[in-house]
């Protein structure tokens, strides 16, 4: 009887993971693959803004920037946390200074390196103290 009780709940948990599963694969966004014109608006931290344009194949954001030299930064837990943007530094243990990062002008709820690019996107970094 409690062997049958453990199978059950091992069927119910491996179950409720395969729909846990199907849900995020249908929900997360979409990707769009082939060439795409992308552009970056940088807004430093004396408030002036620069623009970038790139033409790419990549899927997210956080390797154009990288691969364009636009950002530096380092892959951690959550994923890419970008430090320098342009040639300017934000250091959170400095002045709790960082790059927020906006898809149009929404504050992004994902990070650079999981943010899909599509053709004619336009994304902001943003210099911010927290």
């Amino acid at each position: 009887m409690k062997n049958k009780k453990i199978l059950i709940a091992a069927i119910v948990i491996v179950a409720l993971i395969a729909v846990m599963a199907g849900v995020y694969f249908a929900a997360r966004p979409a990707v769009a693959e082939g060439a795409k014109t992308i552009s970056v608006t940088v807004v430093h931290a004396d408030g002036s803004e620069k623009q970038f344009q790139y033409r790419t194949d990549e899927e997210y954001l956080g390797p154009v920037l990288l691969a364009e030299g636009l950002a530096e930064g380092e892959n951690g837990p959550y994923g890419l946390t970008i430090y320098v943007v342009d040639g300017e530094k934000a250091d959170w243990n400095e002045n709790q200074s960082y790059w927020a990062l906006y898809i149009g002008e929404e504050y992004a709820a994902t990070g650079a390196d999981s943010t899909p690019v599509k053709d004619g996107d336009s994304f902001k970094l943003v210099y911010t103290i927290g």
